[in-house]
């Protein structure tokens, strides 16, 4: 068989006519090039000579609007993403400032719906059992217990044991019941108090002046 035989030669493949969209929704200019080939060559940073683009104004006038187009996009594109980063920030660092503060607690005001974050009431009942002699606070947590507007407070601290152990949490469960209810209108549906290690206790005070005077 000849080298040159039409038979020995693959059959080349079929082209698309001139004018086939390239995409779905691609589109024909009124002078026939396709809407896709003329935003390849508006972007193509070193455009290869072409008379008819250079001379159609359908072209011109497609590649203009379609980087108006393109421009205004990439606009919004990084407005929004500037937007969401916003956000995010927002966002953490509202977490952030609840972590630090602690979980809202109900007070029980039936008039009106108030909150409490966590952290100001603890400082409240922690200077509250910390005034009872021979009690120091190590921490304090408060929940939110229930349905309504009850609060659970868990307690440790460090007792003198000059004193029996339960009559001293019994006079700080006090002092913390009151400073809750007076101070800040919390309804304390338990406290949980465990003594977690004892204090040093105080030296005695130094002896006074001794008395001079004998009976003459």
């Amino acid at each position: 068989m000849a080298l040159d035989d039409a038979r020995a030669r693959p059959a080349a493949p079929a082209r698309p006519p001139v004018g086939t969209p390239r995409f779905a929704g691609d589109e024909a200019l009124p002078c026939g090039r396709l809407l896709s080939r003329v935003w390849e060559q508006a972007r193509d940073a070193a455009p290869a000579a072409d008379p008819h683009t250079v001379s159609c104004r359908h072209c011109r006038e497609a590649a203009e609007a379609l980087a108006t187009l393109d421009a205004a996009t990439r606009a919004l594109r990084a407005e929004g993403t500037a937007a969401h980063h916003a956000l995010a920030r927002r966002v953490m660092n509202t977490v952030r400032t609840e972590v630090r503060l602690g979980r809202l607690l109900p007070v029980a005001d039936p008039d009106q719906d108030l909150r409490i974050t966590e952290r100001a009431a603890a400082r409240v009942l922690r200077a509250a059992a910390d005034a009872v002699p021979g009690a120091r606070t190590a921490s304090c947590r408060l929940a939110p217990e229930g349905e309504g507007a009850g609060v659970r407070v868990t307690m440790t601290l460090a007792a003198a044991a000059d004193r029996p152990l339960p009559d001293r949490a019994g006079e700080v469960r006090r002092s913390v019941l009151h400073s809750a209810g007076q101070v800040l209108g919390l309804a304390l549906t338990a406290i949980d108090i465990t003594v977690v290690d004892l204090l040093a206790p105080d030296p005695p005070p130094p002896p006074g002046p001794a008395s001079g005077g004998g009976v003459r």
